[in-house]
């Protein structure tokens, strides 16, 4: 064989090579503990967009691999993962969902400088100029004054209960909200904070009621907050019960039943929505796994 036979032969073997490699996409999400339906989801709409990707002959011919991996809603178990992924060489890091995970693990792979997407909401973690994040999802900082305004203008509300979680997602929610609130002259007259995971909201709930707000403001996680909704139907609260995008999820309106009818949320994604992508995309979702998506679906 001359030179320039072997050389080409060794191009043509090294450009087989890289046909044959696949692009590493690590999934670091919450598939136990309190974030189960949101990595769920993120999850589920992450390998939908996988599979449609690979079916259309991957990235510049490379099939994607992707992993997901259970950060079990921990921020330390997030941490670890995302040192083995980058170990791994993934090329891409989807995920945690959960604003306290990603703000702990996203300083792993902007150490390792590969890019890391993920769906929490927590205002924090695209304040921090960090180049290699990439949120798919709203900001807090975006929602939380066209919350105020609703409050405002809609209810005419000048004072208000708030039931948060006691997370980085549910504590920066809240911080956004008071900060919103106050230009608008709305008082908080009660400040109740909750546990993640919390299973009995009776004693929130019945702090709400005693403040007689003038509405109350849920911000939690989805099993959290469709508990809290079932406990103030059963206390029989009757004032305006308002959120964000979780209040009025499809997991919440499934898992709190008609206990939902009436809240009313700032909604950034939803399935519903009468957008031809969108709607295309929810049929897909419900094709391949059988029920309705939410907006971690979309997110991932």
């Amino acid at each position: 064989m001359t030179r320039i036979a072997f050389a080409v032969a060794l191009a043509l073997g090294t450009q087989v090579t890289l046909a044959q490699q696949t692009v590493k996409v690590a999934g670091l999400v919450e598939l136990s503990g309190p974030g189960t339906t949101s990595g769920t989801e993120f999850r589920n709409g992450l390998q939908l967009a996988v599979k449609e990707i690979n079916a259309a002959g991957g990235i510049l011919g490379r099939k994607i691999e992707y992993t997901a991996n259970d950060t079990q809603s921990q921020p330390q178990t997030s941490k670890a993962l995302a040192v083995r992924a980058i170990d791994d060489g993934a090329y891409v890091v989807m995920g945690p969902v959960f604003s306290g995970s990603i703000l702990v693990s996203m300083a792993e792979t902007r150490r390792a400088e590969i890019p890391n997407f993920t769906g929490g909401e927590a205002a924090s973690i695209t304040q921090q100029g960090n180049p290699y994040i990439f949120r798919t999802s709203f900001t807090q900082s975006a929602a939380m004054p066209k919350v105020a305004r609703y409050l405002k203008d809609n209810l005419k509300a000048k004072s208000v209960a708030i039931i948060f979680t006691n997370n980085d997602f549910g504590k920066g929610g809240r911080d956004v909200f008071m900060k919103a609130i106050e230009p608008a002259g709305i008082k908080v007259v009660a400040d109740i904070s909750t546990d993640p995971g919390q299973l009995d909201f009776s004693g929130a709930v019945l702090k709400a009621k005693q403040a007689n707000a003038d509405a109350l403001f849920v911000y939690t996680n989805e099993e959290e907050a469709a508990r809290c909704l079932r406990e103030l139907k059963k206390q029989g609260y009757d004032k305006p019960i308002v959120g964000e995008t979780v209040l009025t999820s499809q997991k919440v309106i499934e898992l709190a039943g008609d206990a939902a009818n009436g809240a009313v949320a700032h909604v950034g994604l939803t399935a519903d929505a009468p957008i031809p992508a969108v709607k295309e995309f929810a049929a897909k979702f419900q094709k391949e796994y059988g029920y309705k998506p939410d907006h971690n679906g979309i997110k991932g």
